[in-house]
């Protein structure tokens, strides 16, 4: 199967910390607790009607980048997103030391 991408570009309030998040069209989780909610079936589509909070619980190498690991709090599906030079490092660090 491949992985379509709509790009939408929508600033949030994140619901774990309260951060207010500007949008890039690629954005995926708060920056600052990298908190992210449970709300595409396909990168961009908005058509999860889980919408639980997806807690990050690791980080992982793959292909050069770094990615978080995310587990949705409500239904347990887990998700890997790549991270973004605005993640907050030391969240970063905090989670690197969880076993994914």
């Amino acid at each position: 199967m491949s992985i379509s991408f709509n790009k939408k570009i929508e600033d949030f309030k994140c619901k774990n910390c309260g951060e207010f998040v500007a949008g890039t069209g690629y954005t995926n989780h708060c920056p600052k607790c990298l908190y992210s909610e449970h709300v595409d079936i396909m990168p961009g589509d908005r058509a999860n009607s889980c919408k639980g909070m997806m807690r990050p619980v690791g980080i992982v190498k793959k292909r050069g980048d770094f990615f978080v690991v995310h587990k949705c709090e409500r239904c347990g599906e887990i998700k890997h997103n790549r991270t973004s030079e605005n993640d907050d490092p030391e969240k970063i660090i905090e989670i690197s030391v969880l076993p994914v």
